[in-house]
């Protein structure tokens, strides 16, 4: 045996042991191995087991033959599962320890900073405004200035730590802190804010409407625990009923508003034209960051619901109606007259929400919208609320060209005899006998 064999025996031997390869020896050994397998095969899988976020390789096909897919790498559901039951803030991650650090240092940093224009908000405030530079607007010119470095820099004091971002996705944000409105203002305008303002222009909402619509909150529509997406067409027996909107605002503070739904599309037979419709109207609404839900079913107080609801419905033959749900912010601290609102717009038609903004002074900031067509329940829902015209159907009118026809000219005007039917079949203009209808045939 050579002296490299005598050295390297040992050590294969010793690995082969620690990677549990098992060498000649007696059954026993064997078969406890076997009933520990077993053993483990007969547990049924739990809960984690069949989790796609934390699944083993050793359940991936039960959990594929289920129906789902594994999450991520392999390691990574490793690592999931063996960190599920330590808190976020104190994962064996050692970069992710040391990022905390430093963030941890910016804050304090952040802080004192927040401490310094305190300071300075209080020493201006306590100064006379003659003894400052300008009188009494540039002291508030200068107020103004501090107060908002100061909300800056608490958005920058708590914006990169990981604790808040998981709150926020986890849904546990407190709306109250400017962090988490700003987190939220956030995420909306990278999806939410542009898809409303296509839906604005590609559906005419200006100028037909408003001469200018600048969404400012999130407002999603629901009809029956349903999310509707804004523009969706929505069939008539899910709008008979109210629906409910949630409203989120990115500023703080309490507000009253005002909602009015509107029908932009009604046909006006007899002048041969569209007019507006109102479905819905209530003022003196309080919403708030942290109050979102607005169920319009629910507002029934005299001094707040103008015009009750009324079913979506198109008649038939009709292009589809475009029906807008519009937020108004009312003056701070004032309420809308509700009687004045009743007197005006109970008649519902001829509805112009250019000319309740300026009678009231409001201030449109939110909006979403869905679309009605006929379909087979509007004659059902409309004569349960007694809506007239389920029986009548629009049939467009033919308008006939008022120029003269023209006629063939060039290469097809000299070509039209029999004698160039080989010919024809490189135009679709030929008079008489077209190939664009597949009326000549191929002989």
């Amino acid at each position: 045996m050579s002296r490299c064999q005598a050295v390297a025996r040992p050590l294969a031997k010793h690995l082969r042991q620690s990677c549990g390869i098992r060498s000649f020896t007696a059954g026993a050994t064997r078969a406890a191995e076997v009933q520990e397998q077993a053993a483990a095969a007969s547990e049924e899988p739990g809960f984690s087991d069949l989790d796609p976020e934390t699944v083993l390789p050793e359940h991936e096909a039960q959990l594929i033959k289920a129906g789902k897919m594994p999450i991520g790498s392999r390691r990574r559901r490793v690592a999931m599962r063996t960190t599920q039951n330590v808190p976020f803030e104190q994962l064996p991650y050692q970069a992710f320890q040391e990022a905390r650090k430093i963030l941890a240092a910016d804050r304090v940093d952040k802080l004192a900073k927040i401490k310094a224009e305190l300071e300075k908000i209080a020493t201006l405030e306590a100064k006379d405004a003659a003894e400052v530079h300008g009188g009494q607007r540039m002291k508030d010119t200068r107020l103004a200035s501090l107060r908002r470095e100061v909300e800056r820099l608490k958005l920058l004091a708590d914006a990169n730590d990981p604790l808040v971002k998981k709150r926020f996705e986890d849904g546990l944000g407190d709306m109250n802190k400017p962090i988490y409105r700003a987190l939220a203002e956030k995420k909306w305008r990278s999806y939410g804010h542009r898809l409303i303002t296509q839906r604005i222009k590609q559906f005419n909402i200006v100028p037909d409407l408003l001469p200018k619509l600048e969404p400012t909150a999130d407002v999603q529509l629901y009809f029956r625990r349903s999310k509707i997406a804004p523009g969706d067409v929505v069939d008539s027996q899910v709008s008979e009923k109210a629906p409910r909107l949630r409203v989120q605002v990115f500023n703080k503070g309490e507000r009253l508003v005002t909602v009015a739904v509107v029908d932009s599309d009604v046909p006006d037979i007899e002048g041969d034209t569209f007019t507006k419709r109102c479905h819905y109207l209530a003022a003196n609404i309080p919403i708030s960051p942290t109050e979102t839900s607005l169920p319009l079913s629910r507002i029934v107080a005299e001094d707040q619901l103008a015009v009750p609801w009324m079913p979506a419905f198109s008649q038939k033959g009709a292009p589809y109606h475009r029906l807008g749900i519009y937020l108004l912010e009312q003056r701070a601290g004032d309420k809308v007259d509700v009687a004045k609102l009743k007197e005006l717009y109970a008649a519902r038609d001829g509805f112009s929400l250019k000319s309740m903004r300026d009678k009231f002074g409001l201030v449109p900031f939110g909006f979403t919208m869905f679309r009605s067509v006929w379909d087979d329940n509007t004659a059902a829902v409309m004569s349960r609320h007694d809506i007239p015209g389920a029986d009548v159907e629009l049939r467009p009118t033919r308008v006939h060209s008022l120029k003269p026809p023209v006629k063939p000219r060039g290469w097809e005007a000299k070509r039209q005899g029999p004698k160039y039917r080989h010919l024809w079949k490189y135009t679709k203009r030929i008079k008489g006998v077209s190939n664009a209808k597949g009326w000549i045939k191929r002989r």
